[in-house]
């Protein structure tokens, strides 16, 4: 788990830690919770999404946001932007763990696995998880699956990569996953270690990506988030699928934050010179 690297610590150190992290700037805003037993995915229930902010004090952000995620990637309002450039990545094959966080699958990466560089900054990549249908749009399009590649700076700000995903051809990375998907189905485990996972194989293919400042889209909801979310729609089995909404607890099979108001953000969209004929031709919307 997570919190396991902290059980051998003495407690005045673990009191420590937790003032400490009360006083750092986002350190709260920028993680996700996990206790999935307080919240749920259920529109119109009690501790549905449109009820987050009221569960908790430290959830407000949830209802009161103005800057939350997922939107609609819609064409009509994202303004061209070369200036952004390719994505500056680079990851590295590292040990993780795939945990069973109740209401999501996630790899968690045990080690240095590479990083993401913007404006300057790098943002560690942590982990990956999926939600299911996808939470960002596509010009209205709501696909099937969506990734999420989290990334923390060393200031705990965070940068995620969306990646979406249509019903296809099996997806690689989620392949090789499928036998600890299989048995976390089948005996509800929490945690298991998976050897070295290589990053790059969940990032996929596509250089157009679309850019704007978002929030987390689980509990607690912290804005301040640099979304990347890539243009190209990969494929994923509906076997893969299920798989991953087998995994996770019931109630949880769909597990998709609704669409949240743009008010008035912008969204950017790189796309290569060369590129852009052929993403705009091939797009399926």
């Amino acid at each position: 788990m997570r919190s396991a690297r902290h059980l051998h610590l003495p407690v005045w150190a673990l009191l420590l830690l937790l003032h400490f992290s009360a006083f750092v700037p986002g350190a709260r805003g920028q993680q996700e919770t996990d206790d999935e037993s307080e919240f749920s995915y259920d529109c119109g229930s009690e501790n549905g999404p449109e009820n987050w902010g009221k569960i908790k004090e430290e959830w407000a952000t949830c209802g009161t946001g103005r800057m939350q995620s997922p939107i609609d990637l819609s064409d009509r309002h994202a303004a061209q932007a070369p200036n952004l450039g390719y994505l500056n990545h680079s990851y590295r094959s590292a040990k993780a763990s795939i945990v069973n966080r109740g209401h999501d699958i996630a790899v968690m990466f045990q080690g240095d696995a590479g990083s993401l560089w913007i404006n300057g900054t790098a943002y560690h990549l942590r982990q990956v998880h999926w939600h299911s249908p996808s939470e960002h749009h596509l010009n209205s399009h709501q696909y099937s699956l969506e990734l999420h590649m989290v990334h923390l700076s060393t200031e705990n700000k965070a940068a995620v990569i969306g990646r979406l995903y249509k019903i296809g051809r099996r997806e690689h990375f989620l392949h090789k996953l499928e036998p600890y998907l299989r048995r976390m189905a089948g005996t509800k485990e929490k945690e298991e270690n998976v050897g070295v996972v290589d990053p790059w194989e969940a990032r996929g293919d596509g250089e157009a990506y679309y850019r704007y400042t978002g929030s987390l889209t689980t509990p607690a909801c912290g804005e301040g988030v640099i979304w990347t979310v890539i243009k190209r729609v990969a494929t994923v089995s509906t076997h893969q699928l299920k798989l991953l909404t087998d995994a996770v607890h019931d109630g949880f099979e769909m597990n998709a934050r609704p669409l949240q108001k743009l008010n008035g953000r912008d969204i950017s969209l790189f796309c290569a010179h060369d590129d852009h004929e052929r993403y705009y031709a091939a797009a399926d919307y």
